[in-house]
């Protein structure tokens, strides 16, 4: 007690550091591990955060003015050159230039949807980079400090059996060497479960938006540009499918709907019938 009061109020013997010393080289890898966890998942959070704010604001730009212009050659020049959007209206360009050039006859509408979902594809696998980083993270880290605790908690048993006591003196260091380790595999665990939650939710909100562009981009490229999202007051484009919707209302009054194409509802079959019933309808040809 007189050698504790003896020494500076600033130094701790149970402090981190004095920790990492007694636990060897176990504790100091372990430490070193789990921090390099915490600073490379900031890293991917703020990285990615960058590039999804980008697309985002991106996005902005393409309601506000870029169904204004005359032809998509021009529209796409209203992009940034590494823009998501640019990305898949440059794809859909090549993909209808390329389909003239076929020598075995494919459907339009087909070979410009593979396209774009092609396309909307690359970017989706672009926003997921580093995800799974911060999935590993979440589910090893808290293993990794346990390890450290373990190894806290099997030298303080060994101390204890050295010196033949159990006193709080032998065993503070190892015990709280131990505490330390699982404390610590906790604060970089959690805020990676978090980050990747949340950057998932943003990527899945991006997603739908660029999905949205690229059905309304497929209906203007099969129409030749009659088919496009109508303009509110404000600028922003409002959903291209209600405009795709109208068409085919007005395409079906006019002509017949092939057999076995409707919809099916609840409680009928393919052919039309209903579903569990004894009876048919026979048709008098007399």
């Amino acid at each position: 007690m007189a050698a504790a009061a003896a020494a500076p109020a600033g130094d701790s013997p149970y402090g981190i550091t004095q920790a990492l010393k007694e636990g060897g080289v176990i504790s100091i890898a372990t430490f070193t591990i789990l921090v390099g966890m915490s600073i490379f998942s900031f890293y991917i959070l703020f990285t990615k955060l960058f590039e999804q704010q980008k697309i985002i604001s991106q996005g902005k730009k393409v309601r506000s003015g870029f169904w204004n212009s005359p032809n998509l050659k021009d529209a796409a020049t209203k992009l940034d050159q590494r823009s998501a959007y640019r990305a898949i209206v440059d794809d859909a360009l090549v993909a209808q230039d390329q389909h003239g050039k076929l020598t075995n006859p494919i459907d339009q509408h087909d070979w410009m949807a593979n396209s774009l979902a092609r396309s909307q594809g690359s970017i989706g696998a672009r926003l997921g980079e580093g995800l799974a980083f911060l999935a590993t993270v979440g589910s090893t880290a808290p293993f990794i400090g346990l390890f450290g605790t373990v190894v806290g908690i099997y030298r303080a048993l060994i101390k204890i059996g050295a010196s033949g006591q159990a006193s709080i003196s032998t065993v503070a260091g190892p015990v709280g060497e131990a505490l330390i380790m699982t404390a610590l595999g906790l604060v970089v665990a959690v805020p990676a479960v978090l980050a990747y939650n949340w950057l998932i939710r943003r990527n899945k909100s991006i997603m739908e938006d660029l999905a949205a562009f690229t059905n309304d981009l497929h209906g203007y490229i099969m129409s030749e540009g009659k088919v496009k999202p109508s303009m509110n007051a404000s600028g922003a484009a409002a959903a291209g499918s209600s405009s795709v919707a109208r068409g085919a209302q007005t395409r079906s009054g006019t002509a017949p709907t092939p057999a076995g194409t409707q919809p099916l509802t609840t409680g009928q079959t393919s052919t039309g019938q209903q579903a569990g019933g004894t009876g048919t309808t026979t048709v008098d040809r007399r």
